[in-house]
């Protein structure tokens, strides 16, 4: 297998809409600033943006928009309507700042965005607050949640998973499931922008989490899914066999892996200035979107055709039989080494 089932167009879009936020997170991996910068791409170029990204055709990606914080542009509503009417499925990533008002939430859902996400990276306020820098963001995040959960369409919470955060997980799955959160989506550290000053988990560490997550997520709580942690699907994949189902993926559930997935394969990211990334945490630039369409950047620029490309995996994840399936977190890989085909570091796996 050369290059994936992914090369011709991704599952899934972040459009990085702008820098600006309120908060101070310790871990923005954007650098966000309370003012947007005045290079990113104004309401024209946005709306060019969204047609170029029709032209992916059947089926179209789906488009998070993301920040900073989404709220603080004045024409979100206009770029969902935008996506929308292009058959485009929106969901929003809002920061917990006094913008996220129920007046807020009530516009998106009314505009059609599909789905939101909180980030909750404390069961408490103490916690949570701490890392996010600002104090009564965690009241804010909750009171978001009940308000959107009213509206019956589903919501994500997005936990950062790092030493800091790494005893106090297990309460925040079930104060996620407590909300009634959909799904809960674990970002593991990737030391960029500002999360250079937190400490990642260790191999080992990751290794045991990824067992009480397979507990976790045998329960009715929300489904569960990494970010720059793809070899959690090995896990899966282990668990599976143990249970007599032999190389055959669980079915989609509490534990999902989506095979195959990682940065650049299956994910485009376009940054506030229109620059188009493998992800957001994997800073190589295939290109401007104000000079290049992005359709073309996805499918033919170097970088993601390499990336698409497992058997130039190099390392461990080269030589592990998962390669396709899993490919490691080619961002992690990049920020270790220089090189985002290496292999993943917080992977302890040693194939034979």
């Amino acid at each position: 297998m050369t290059e994936s089932d992914f090369g011709w167009a991704p599952r899934r879009v972040y459009w990085e809409v702008t820098r600006a936020c309120d908060l101070a997170c310790r871990h923005c991996r954007a650098d966000a600033a309370p003012l947007p910068d005045p290079g990113e791409l104004g309401t024209r170029e946005g709306l060019e943006l969204i047609q170029s990204l029709a032209g992916f055709g059947s089926p179209l990606p789906h488009l998070i928009l993301t920040g900073g914080d989404p709220l603080a542009r004045r024409d979100l509503l206009e770029l969902i309507a935008a996506a929308r009417g292009h058959g485009i499925g929106v969901s929003v990533a809002p920061s917990a700042t006094p913008r996220l008002t129920a007046e807020a939430l009530g516009a998106l859902a009314g505009a059609g965005v599909a789905a939101i996400s909180l980030s909750l990276d404390g069961a408490d306020a103490a916690r949570h607050d701490a890392l996010r820098g600002v104090p009564g963001c965690h009241a804010r995040t909750v009171a978001a949640a009940r308000v959107w959960a009213s509206t019956g369409l589903p919501f994500q919470v997005n936990t950062l998973v790092c030493e800091e955060t790494l005893a106090d997980l297990p309460a925040i799955y079930e104060a996620s499931a407590a909300l009634g959160a959909a799904r809960w989506s674990l970002f593991f550290l990737v030391s960029v922008g500002r999360g250079t000053v937190l400490t990642p988990i260790t191999a080992e560490e990751c290794e045991r989490l990824f067992g009480r997550l397979l507990e976790m997520g045998s329960s009715t709580g929300p489904i569960i899914t990494t970010t720059e942690a793809p070899h959690f699907r090995r896990a899966v994949l282990e668990r599976a066999r143990r249970a007599g189902r032999g190389q055959t993926p669980p079915p989609r559930g509490h534990a999902g892996h989506a095979a195959g997935i990682r940065d650049g394969n299956g994910i485009m990211f376009v940054s506030h200035t229109g620059e188009v990334w493998p992800s957001g945490f994997l800073p190589l630039s295939a290109g401007s979107v104000l000079e290049a369409d992005p359709v073309a950047l996805y499918r033919d620029a170097e970088i993601f055709r390499r990336l698409r490309r497992a058997d130039l995996l190099r390392g461990r994840c080269g030589a592990c039989p998962l390669a396709a399936s899993c490919g490691g977190s080619r961002a992690r890989a990049y920020a270790a080494s220089g090189d985002p085909m290496a292999e993943d570091p917080l992977c302890r796996h040693q194939p034979a």
